[in-house]
This record gives C-alpha cells, sequence and structure tokens, in this order.
C-alpha cells in the first residue's frame, strides 16, 4: 500500500519505527508496505489511529483526513449489519458479492454474519465500487460522506 510508505516518510520514521507502532517485525510491515502482503484491518487502523487519519484517506478514497466523532475501535457487528445494508441496497445477492471480490459465498457470508473479519482490500474493493466508506463499514462513524 503506497500511502503506508508516503506516512511514514512524511512523519520522519523508518520500517522498524512503524513495525513497533504495530509490535510486528520488520520484514512483516515491509512486506505491508510494498505490497507482497495484504495489511490486515487491525494493523491498518492502529496506523490510522497512530497517525490521526481516517482509513478512507489511507487508501486515497476522500481528501478529508480524519472524520468528525471518528471511533478508534472497529466494531464486527456493525461491519456485518453495513456489509448486509450495502447488499440489500444495491440489491445484490451475497452469491454477486462473492464473485465480485473472488471469494465464496460462504466466506462472504462469513463477514455478513461477523463470523470473519473482512479484508482490508475486499473493503476498498466494496468502497470504491459502491461508494461506501470504509470507516462507515467497520463502525467507526455513523455516517457515510462517501455517498453519492
Amino acid at each position: 500500500m503506497e500511502k503506508l510508505k508516503d506516512l511514514r516518510e512524511e512523519n520522519f520514521l523508518y520500517q522498524k519505527d512503524m513495525a513497533k507502532i504495530l509490535n510486528i517485525k520488520r520484514s512483516t510491515y515491509t512486506s505491508y508496505e510494498i505490497g507482497r502482503d495484504q495489511i490486515p484491518i487491525k494493523h491498518l487502523n492502529k496506523l490510522c489511529q497512530y497517525f490521526n487519519i481516517s482509513i478512507d484517506y489511507a487508501f486515497g478514497l476522500t481528501n478529508t483526513k480524519n472524520y468528525e466523532n471518528n471511533r478508534p475501535t472497529i466494531i464486527r457487528e456493525k461491519t456485518a449489519e453495513r456489509l448486509k445494508e450495502l447488499r440489500l441496497e444495491y440489491e445484490l445477492t451475497q452469491e454477486d458479492i462473492a464473485k465480485e471480490l473472488n471469494t465464496s459465498r460462504s466466506t462472504r457470508t462469513g463477514y455478513e454474519y461477523g463470523k470473519y473479519q473482512i479484508p482490508a482490500l475486499f473493503l476498498y474493493a466494496i468502497a470504491k465500487k459502491y461508494h461506501y466508506s470504509i470507516d462507515y463499514l467497520l463502525g467507526k462513524i455513523d455516517y457515510n460522506p462517501l455517498k453519492k
């Protein structure tokens, strides 16, 4: 994720500093920064909290650095509820979404029922296509600032 490197460099930090913030190995952080591995949403959230930015901003979905009343934690139950809300709003089946994300219907159903935490890149794909805020989907804010 290119934005990670930009944030790190703008704040005069090294990869080892970022790894320390996340309590992971430097090599693990490096693999996130260069895109070899997907950054887990919990790590991305932690970095966004550290830099006081929204996840939407980190993904380049908005130029707004942070939202008013932004909660620090992800609420999995809200994520499940809002994923279902989005699906119903666009009259999609769980299978439709699973195909778009190139995942199984059962895995997608697990996201919608809060059994699994949806990966950051899946959230990005959904947010980009349907104009939904990732911060909203994760329950960090109570409104969707990206809604058109």
